[in-house]
């Protein structure tokens, strides 16, 4: 690409992902962003540098060749562009929605040091879009068969992952979830206005067609042991059952009705389909004002779909600031036009009321030093006690390790917080045979991540069982 070239396409700007109208959008669950276009994306693609160094592809956990899709975008081959996604990555109609791009291969794009990154994740959806609008999915071709069995134990992104490419390199995969359906977070913690049903079924379906089996129902650790599954003939596992076990700040009240687990209250709406009434009249309580507990994603997640069950007003008590707030920027500020409401450097200290929560008392807060998390640390200033109204309370605060799966292992190494120990790497535990990923390895951290650990250790499941290096 010449010097002239390069110039001409650092100028052209950025495009707009069309949006929902924010007074729309906010009474119903419709997706947000509603795609670029052929045309937009073409635009977009143009922007691209075509870096010989790829920092795009050095900064993406699982890998994709960006320069290479993105090229197939501006040349219109929009099916040759979901191939090359493909080649690497079993999701990315998911990770083109919620991938944080922003902080992954769009932060070391080099448009970035002095002007807005090519929109890599929008680039992405666009491509899988396409695909998915023409009909029969791309399927990549296989390994021929090796004879080895090995067991995935849950139908997250990580899991999924894993199960994928070693279908792809002719294992037979059997994935074991826990749950009435497969997906994970992605179908019961990922609101439908972010991230639609059918595109998780839709991808899932794709990782079926690879030649995994999901059974579903199957919770590992209770129907069946691992080393019964061991006993069975498979050789490997993957463990990638996330974080699921909800946290709470052990304070008065949380014993009251109307205080949710934030996994409970999404996954009451996704899962069990309260976004769906009346066709599905989940139980789920609405409540008038509700307070959301937290500063991440899944607080925001939280708060937006209060609003879009018809609440009337809902607050995000966070007890940092809006620059120490974990969430997507871009999720924060879909959430400022729909009418949520901020109300940062503020800690609950008990909750209030008889038998429904009718209020919460807080205190007011001010940032001192960093902690740990390299973030300024909260400090209560005395005697700045008040009461907020609220009569429904979601706290999405964090999560944990389930112990079930983990408590059946003799052998298995953990940390001090239940977490599985595992090779950073390899996703290799203290049982050799026996391989982990994602948040369960982790703590609660990003979709991506947990694909990126659970093509990993396909790889080193593929060394383990054959000898050889994995083919892609």
């Amino acid at each position: 690409m010449s010097a002239e070239d390069k110039k001409s396409r650092v100028k052209i700007p950025r495009v707009a992902m069309p949006e929902q109208d924010p007074q729309a959008r906010k009474r119903n669950f419709d997706e947000v962003a509603l795609g670029l276009g052929e045309a937009e994306a073409v635009k977009e693609a143009t922007r691209c540098l075509q870096c010989k160094k790829k920092p795009c592809v050095a900064g993406c956990p699982v890998d994709i060749d960006i320069p290479a899709f993105i090229a197939s975008i501006e040349q219109g081959d929009f099916m040759g562009a979901a191939a090359k996604l493909k080649d690497q990555n079993n999701l990315p109609a998911v990770c083109g929605r919620v991938c944080p791009q922003e902080t992954q291969c769009e932060e070391v794009c080099a448009l970035g040091k002095k002007g807005d990154p090519v929109a890599i994740g929008r680039l992405e959806r666009f491509a899988s879009d396409y695909e998915a609008a023409q009909g029969e999915p791309i399927i990549p071709p296989g390994r021929p068969p090796t004879g080895k069995r090995v067991a995935v134990i849950g139908a997250g992104p990580g899991g999924l992952t894993c199960a994928g490419d070693l279908a792809r390199m002719g294992h037979e995969v059997t994935i074991f979830e826990a749950l009435n359906a497969p997906g994970g977070v992605l179908t019961y913690g990922i609101p439908e206005f972010r991230l639609p049903k059918a595109v998780v079924m839709r991808e899932v379906e794709y990782v079926s067609r690879l030649g995994v089996e999901i059974r579903l129902d199957q919770v590992i650790g209770c129907s069946y042991t691992l080393q019964e599954l061991f006993e069975e003939g498979y050789e490997a596992a993957f463990i990638g059952i996330g974080a699921g076990l909800p946290m709470f700040m052990d304070i008065p009240g949380e014993n009251l009705n109307g205080v949710y687990s934030a996994n409970e209250y999404l996954t009451r709406s996704n899962l069990m389909k309260a976004y769906l009434f009346p066709e599905y009249d989940t139980p789920i309580k609405k409540g008038k004002k509700v307070a959301v507990i937290g500063g991440g994603n899944v607080a925001l997640d939280s708060a937006r779909t209060a609003l879009r069950l018809g609440v009337e007003e809902v607050s995000i008590v966070y007890r940092r600031s809006r620059a120490e707030m974990p969430a997507r920027a871009e999720e924060v500020e879909h959430a400022v036009e729909e009418g949520v409401v901020f109300k940062f450097l503020t800690l609950p200290v008990r909750i209030l009321g008889d038998d429904w929560v009718r209020g919460m008392e807080c205190l007011e807060m001010e940032l001192g030093e960093p902690d740990d998390s390299g973030r300024r640390r909260p400090v209560p200033i005395k005697g700045s006690e008040f009461e907020l109204e609220v009569d429904l309370v979601v706290m999405a605060i964090g999560t944990r390790a389930n112990p079930l799966l983990p408590s059946t292992l003799p052998g298995l190494e953990l940390n001090k917080w239940g977490y599985i120990e595992a090779d950073p790497v390899t996703g290799r535990t203290s049982i050799p045979n026996i391989f982990a990923g994602g948040d369960i390895v982790t703590g609660s951290a990003t979709v991506i991540e947990a694909m990126g650990a659970g093509k990993n250790s396909a790889r080193a499941i593929h060394r383990l069982l054959t000898g050889e290096e994995a083919p892609f």
